[in-house]
């Protein structure tokens, strides 16, 4: 992948930003690759593969090293149907796994995926970069307080519901512009609380049909009005496997077809499973693209 990472991939239409936490900056000026590592039994894809500490660690350092720009550490599972478990059980699946990857890549730019307050605060006490939470800070109202208090960029995400129950039966006037109302309305609350840097993510298969998420990939470029980055969660999800008729296993190829789609409406992070795949797909999207001298 090092003549990828060589490239000049910088689009004169990509409308760039720059990340800060601590003494750190993420400059996203050109698509980014945020890869997922779910410490849990129980995800939709790779659920109990990286459970054991040793494992998890290595598999990141694996993902880092196939060029991942964020590892996104993840110990609740989210996939549709998944019950809640405490914040004490969520840090044992992934404390030591957050520790364990920054003691040998301190230079990684560490996601937590989580809806506890004081998950994020342990996480970012230990060195973490960034919290995603899939409530928007809805689930645990102080959210946002840590968030701020630390300083960190947060990624509010659209859900309709609550894990146990967003697929009961999902509906939305127009999808579009409900999720959009809906993320502007956490975007602005965020920055009332404190918070600089926020990410926006639509939630593709979060209390959504199948038609809701292909809508909402079809008009994804209206959330850039919202002037934050978009990180996009298409990974082998049901709204891929389930159109083909297959399963996660199967749903790579649909992957980077969705993924290029979101990249052609301006997502500027892609939040992966398959690392390398996604790189390659943002450096022959670049190729459309005229570069900057």
């Amino acid at each position: 992948m090092d003549g990828i990472q060589d490239r000049d991939m910088k689009n004169p239409d990509f409308i760039s930003y720059e990340l800060a936490a601590a003494n750190r900056k993420l400059i996203i000026d050109s698509p980014k690759i945020m890869a997922i590592l779910n410490c849990t039994p129980d995800s939709f894809y790779d659920g109990g593969r990286f459970n054991a500490i040793d494992s998890a660690i290595e598999r990141g350092l694996k993902l880092l090293a196939d060029g991942a720009d964020i590892l996104d550490i993840g110990g609740q599972s989210t996939r549709p149907g998944a019950a809640k478990i405490d914040a004490e059980e969520e840090w044992k699946r992934i404390g030591a796994v957050i520790q364990g990857i920054i003691n040998r890549r301190p230079d990684a730019w560490i996601s937590v995926d989580t809806f506890h307050a004081e998950i994020a605060r342990r996480a970012l006490d230990f060195g973490a970069a960034m919290i995603n939470d899939v409530s928007s800070g809805t689930l645990d109202p102080a959210m946002f307080r840590v968030v701020a208090q630390y300083n960190t960029p947060l990624v509010l995400m659209h859900m309709q519901g609550t894990p146990k129950t967003m697929q009961d039966a999902p509906h939305y006037e127009d999808p579009v512009e409900d999720v959009y109302r809906w993320l502007e309305n956490r975007v602005n609350a965020a920055h009332e609380a404190g918070i600089q840097d926020v990410i926006v993510d639509v939630g593709f298969g979060f209390g959504k049909s199948l038609e809701d998420n292909y809508a909402l990939l079809a008009g994804l470029d209206r959330f850039l009005e919202l002037e934050v980055p978009i990180l996009v969660g298409l990974s082998r999800k049901s709204m891929i496997w389930k159109a083909l008729d297959g399963t996660p296993e199967t749903a790579l190829n649909g992957t980077t077809a969705t993924h290029a789609w979101a990249l052609e409406r301006g997502a500027h992070i892609l939040r992966v499973h398959d690392v390398i795949a996604a790189k390659e797909t943002v450096a022959l999207h670049a190729m459309l693209r005229p570069r900057r001298p």
